[in-house]
């Protein structure tokens, strides 16, 4: 299994709604990098949900339901789109200036490339960010 981050302004699709609506189609995306990463999700990867913008800290987990398929708000065949179910919120939000302040977290991708939309999270970062939500 793999480990995701994916953001999104509460504004805009607040980890609130996506529990109301059950499940997501994960789309719009129009970055390379990210189009990479959504590619190569797996079905049941975990993906911390982050607010960005407002907020701007890790709300909850969430699991890969179906891999890429062609994303449905484009006719261009090169932009996917994953569907996404919420698991649970955390306990408690995980802040990116409490990640930025710890050394063991100096590389996750939400540092160093701060407005890559869907990105990378290493087995060992994931258990540190569960740490810092009190979930483990």
């Amino acid at each position: 299994m793999a480990y995701w981050l994916v953001k999104s302004e509460p504004s805009v699709y607040s980890w609130d709604q996506f529990v109301t609506d059950k499940q997501t189609f994960w789309s719009g995306v129009r970055n390379y990098a990210a189009r990479i990463n959504l590619r190569a999700m797996k079905k049941g990867d975990e993906v911390l949900y982050y607010h960005s913008n407002e907020g701007v800290e890790i709300v909850g987990i969430a699991k890969v339901i179906k891999e890429a398929y062609q994303d449905p708000t484009t006719d261009d065949d090169r932009w996917v789109a994953v569907d996404l179910k919420p698991v649970k919120k955390l306990k408690k939000p995980v802040l990116l200036e409490i990640i930025k302040k710890d050394k063991l977290l100096a590389n996750m991708d939400l540092v160093r490339l701060g407005r890559l939309s869907v990105q990378t999270v290493k087995p060992e970062e994931w258990e540190i960010v569960m740490k810092l939500a009190g979930e483990k």
